[in-house]
């Protein structure tokens, strides 16, 4: 039997900043990223040796700027890569040198230890092992081991041993089984709060595999004691998802085909691969957030007042598009539209502040047509300060800049224009309302704004007001009426695109 860790996935809620810790400090390469299996608008890149090898793998999900988790039992609460005995002291040199928190040299279980944390928290351990050096520096060869909290750890070391991995000794309240290649450690944590997951957390450890046989039969033996076993074509391998008993993610996973089978050797993770069961490709990649390897050219993401992703085109022609979400969308929902209206164009999008019931808004709201007055002024206040950071901070041009917005998003982008009159020089509003109370007397000579109003939209009765303002006040206006409702439609795409085209 194959045994020992294949791989150990987790999320990250900064997909660059986790790119220069694996890539740039740990020195893993990039072998394989991809749209996720489950959800596509999740990116998933793996790290590891660069043949891929199993036992090298870890994993990502982006979940861009996501909620964070909680460690607790039932999780993998720490990583542990294998390095040179002798070169502890040049990890932690290298350590201090990128301004890391470290603590050790300790040991565990005879081995030197340093013990850091990745950009996200999660505990990642350097363990000195006999292997060979083969000179400095060098990325980790493997996985040493992953640390599982379990409140009833007797009976998680019990399951686990049938996939080859056999108990050998104790310590501190861990109990260490050991593979032929690596290491489980099962920690008592037994009166400890349970793992929630999110950012920041291990979703799951997966257990090598030799083939598919090997796994079929792994299938029909676990099926008829846990009824949660489910299986995966991941592509790159064959899978099984199992919980063990104290509730942490167990998968198995075949060694084959491996991350060559979609690229060459020497090309691993250069190319964004997205599952053959998702067909709307062009939009998907659109969605998922950018990244740059170490080394390579970027924009540093700024710390401003909302959540934001930007997004540059292969070939930028110095124009910008403001995304503005509806209610319960995020800062890339927006971002196929405005490549399809601008191909070109940088895209900023941003997220709403504002929640009600958990999703997310640019204000609240006191019923579905009155709102709350002071929610949006203060909104606006913060956006303005958001749009002179932004402005600075990626070099650009106002004058060539379209906020493009819907329904909630919409109406936030016209409360500015009356609130902050000359801030935004160019709008697409799709399905807008004014929501406002009262609408103050501006001048907004030279602003250009396109209104799309669905003729079936239950809320289209309320457009007329913010488009006879907008014109009162010396807009540019272009108000247009779709035949559609609330819903973005095809009529929208291709008004949208001519409007920018026309300038």
């Amino acid at each position: 039997m194959t045994s020992g860790i294949h791989h150990v996935t987790a999320i990250t809620r900064d997909i660059q900043a986790n790119v220069d810790f694996w890539m740039g400090f740990i020195g893993l390469s990039l072998v394989k990223q991809t749209a996720g299996f489950e959800d596509a608008d999740q990116l998933h890149l793996f790290y590891g040796d660069p043949q891929g090898s199993p036992g090298s793998l870890i994993s990502f999900l982006a979940w861009q700027g996501g909620a964070r988790g909680r460690v607790g039992h039932g999780q993998v609460a720490e990583i542990s890569l294998a390095i040179p005995r002798g070169r502890i002291g040049d990890w932690l040199t290298r350590a201090m040198q990128h301004r890391l928190q470290v603590e050790g040299p300790g040991r565990e279980f005879g081995e030197p230890v340093l013990r850091l944390k990745d950009p996200d928290g999660i505990i990642v351990k350097l363990v000195g092992t006999d292997m060979p050096d083969t000179g400095w520096p060098a990325a980790p060869a493997a996985i040493r081991a992953v640390t599982i909290w379990s409140e009833v750890p007797e009976q998680t070391i019990h399951f686990l041993s049938q996939f080859g991995f056999r108990q050998d000794a104790a310590e501190g309240g861990l109990t260490r089984m050991v593979s032929d290649t690596d290491v489980l450690d099962i920690r008592d944590a037994s009166g400890f709060v349970p793992g929630i997951p999110g950012t920041g957390v291990v979703d799951h450890v997966a257990l090598r595999v030799a083939d598919v046989p090997e796994l079929e039969g792994l299938q029909q033996a676990l099926s008829g004691r846990n009824s949660g076993v489910t299986y995966h074509d991941r592509k790159y391998f064959q899978s099984l998802y199992v919980r063990e008993p104290g509730e942490t993610l167990i998968e198995l996973a075949t060694d084959g085909p491996g991350m060559a089978v979609d690229e060459s050797p020497d090309d691993l993770g250069r190319t964004l691969m997205v599952p053959p069961h998702f067909d709307d490709t062009t939009d998907l990649r659109v969605r998922l957030p950018q990244f740059a390897r170490p080394g390579e050219e970027r924009i540093p993401m700024r710390d401003l007042p909302f959540e934001h992703r930007l997004r540059q085109p292969e070939a930028p022609d110095g124009s910008t598009v403001l995304l503005l979400h509806g209610t319960g969308g995020n800062e890339s929902d927006l971002m196929p539209l405005g490549n399809r209206i601008a191909p070109g164009a940088t895209l900023l999008g941003l997220r709403g502040r504002s929640t009600e019931e958990g999703i997310a808004r640019f204000f609240r709201r006191n019923s579905m047509t009155t709102f709350d007055q002071q929610d949006i002024r203060s909104e606006a206040e913060a956006f303005a300060g958001f749009w002179q950071g932004a402005q600075s901070a990626y070099d650009l041009d106002p004058d060539r800049t379209t906020v493009l917005g819907y329904s909630n998003g919409a109406n936030f982008a016209a409360a500015i224009m009356a609130l902050h009159p000359g801030l935004i020089r160019r709008a697409v509003l799709i399905r807008p309302m004014a929501v406002l109370e009262d609408l103050p007397q501006v001048d907004l000579s030279g602003v250009k704004v396109l209104t799309l109003t669905g003729a079936r939209d239950p809320y289209g009765q309320y457009a007329p007001r913010l488009n006879d303002w907008l014109r009162d006040s010396g807009a540019d206006l272009d108000a247009q009426i779709v035949q559609g409702g609330h819903e973005l439609g095809a009529a929208d795409l291709t008004l949208a695109a001519d409007w920018m085209k026309e300038g």
